[in-house]
C-alpha cells in the first residue's frame, strides 16, 4: 500500500512539473505571438538595425551583472545568520548568476538550483537554505509593494491614464473600488481559517504550514541577524540597479530619449519608474525569464507616455534579448567556476587524507 502511494505521489509530482513547463512555455509563446500580431515587424527591424545606441545597452548589461553580485552578497548575510559559514563573494555571485541563467530555461528552476548548490557546497541542510531563499524573495516582494505605492504618488497621472485607458486597468480599479470584492475577501479568509482548524491534522494542511514556517524562518533572521543595516543598503543597491537598467536604456532609443528631454518628466525619471514597476510586477507571471509578460508590460507602460506600440516593442525586445545574453554569459562563467572549484576540492582531498 505504501509503495502504491509513493508511486502515485511520484507520478503526480512529475505530472505537476510537466504542467508547469507547458504553462510557462505556453504563456511566453502566446504573449509573444500576440505581441508580434499587434506591431509592425518591419518597423521593429528598422529600429533595431539603425536606431539603437548600443553603448547604453552594454552599460545596462554591466549594471545587470552588478545587481547580481550585490544580490549574492546580500544573500550571504542571510546565510551566515542561519548558521552557514562565510562563502567567498565569487561563490555568492555564482549562485545568483546560475540561478538567473536557469530561470531562462524554466521559471523558478534557478531558485531551486541555487539552494541545492549552496547546500552541497557547504554541506548544510537544504531546508535551511530554502528558508533563506524564501526570505530573500519575501523582502523583494516588500520592495515591489513599496515601489508600487511610490509610483502611485509620483506618477499618479500616468497610473490614472492606465486605469482609464486599458481594460486591465479598469479591472484593477474595479477590484479596489467595489465593496463586494472586499466582502468576498473577508468571507474567503474566514473559510480558510475555519478550514485550517477543521483539517489542521491532515498531511496537506501540515505541508502548507511547514512551507509557511520556512518562509517565516528565512525571513525573520532579518530582524536579529548581524549586518541588518548592510542588508538594507544592499537591498537598496539591488533595486537602484534594476531601475537603472530600464532608465539607461532610455538613452539607447530616439523615442525614449525624448522622455528624458521633455518637460514634466524630471529628466525621464518618472517614465523610467513606471516602466520599471510595470516590468517588475509582470515577473510574477510564470514565463521563461519574463519573456512575453515583461515585454507586454513594458509596452503598456511606454504607451502611457505616447510611445507607439512598434517602438515600445523594439525597446522591450532589444532590452530583454541583451539582458538574456548577459545572463547566459554569466551562467557559462558559473558552470566553469563550479567545475574548477570541484576539481580543486578533489585534488586537495587526498592531501588531507594522507596528512591524517
Amino acid at each position: 500500500m505504501g509503495t502504491a502511494n509513493t508511486s502515485r505521489d511520484e507520478m503526480l509530482s512529475k505530472l505537476g512539473r510537466i504542467v508547469k513547463i507547458i504553462l510557462s512555455v505556453g504563456i511566453s509563446a502566446g504573449l509573444i505571438v500576440w505581441l508580434f500580431h499587434k506591431v509592425n515587424i518591419h518597423q521593429i527591424e528598422s529600429i533595431i538595425r539603425q536606431g539603437v545606441d548600443y553603448r547604453y545597452i552594454v552599460a545596462m548589461m554591466g549594471i545587470t551583472v552588478l545587481s547580481h553580485i550585490i544580490r549574492g552578497i546580500r544573500w550571504g548575510i542571510q546565510l551566515r545568520a542561519a548558521g552557514i559559514p562565510r562563502i567567498p563573494v565569487v561563490a555568492e555571485s555564482v549562485s545568483i548568476f546560475g540561478a538567473y541563467a536557469l530561470n531562462l530555461v524554466f521559471p523558478f528552476l534557478g531558485e531551486a538550483w541555487r539552494c541545492v548548490y549552496i547546500s552541497k557546497r557547504e554541506n548544510c541542510k537544504l531546508s535551511t537554505v530554502v528558508g533563506t531563499d524564501l526570505g530573500d524573495r519575501a523582502s523583494d516582494g516588500i520592495m515591489i509593494l513599496l515601489l508600487v505605492i511610490l509610483t502611485m504618488f509620483v506618477a499618479k497621472s500616468s497610473i490614472d491614464k492606465f486605469l482609464d485607458k486599458y481594460p486591465l486597468g479598469k479591472s484593477i480599479d474595479h477590484i479596489f473600488t467595489n465593496g463586494a470584492i472586499w466582502i468576498w475577501i473577508v468571507v474567503i479568509t474566514a473559510v480558510l481559517v475555519i478550514g485550517y482548524y477543521l483539517f489542521r491534522h491532515t498531511k496537506f494542511v501540515q505541508g502548507i504550514m511547514t512551507s509557511t514556517r520556512r518562509i517565516w524562518d528565512g525571513f525573520k533572521v532579518l530582524f536579529h541577524m548581524k549586518g541588518t543595516g548592510m542588508y538594507l543598503i544592499l537591498t537598496l543597491g539591488i533595486w537602484v540597479c534594476y531601475y537603472l537598467e530600464a532608465y539607461v536604456c532610455f538613452f539607447a532609443f530616439p523615442f525614449t530619449r525624448e522622455l528624458v528631454t521633455s518637460d514634466g518628466y524630471f529628466l525621464g525619471l518618472i517614465p523610467g519608474l513606471v516602466v520599471f514597476v510595470f516590468g517588475s510586477c509582470s515577473m510574477g507571471v510564470p514565463s521563461n525569464g519574463g519573456l512575453g509578460p515583461w515585454n507586454i508590460a513594458v509596452m503598456f507602460a511606454l504607451s502611457l507616455f505616447g510611445i507607439k506600440e512598434s517602438d515600445g516593442a523594439a525597446y522591450s525586445i532589444v532590452c530583454w534579448s541583451f539582458q538574456a545574453l548577459i545572463l547566459v554569459a554569466t551562467g557559462i562563467f558559473s558552470a566553469f567556476y563550479i567545475m574548477l572549484s570541484n576539481r580543486n576540492r578533489k585534488e586537495k582531498l587526498p592531501e588531507k587524507q594522507s596528512i591524517g
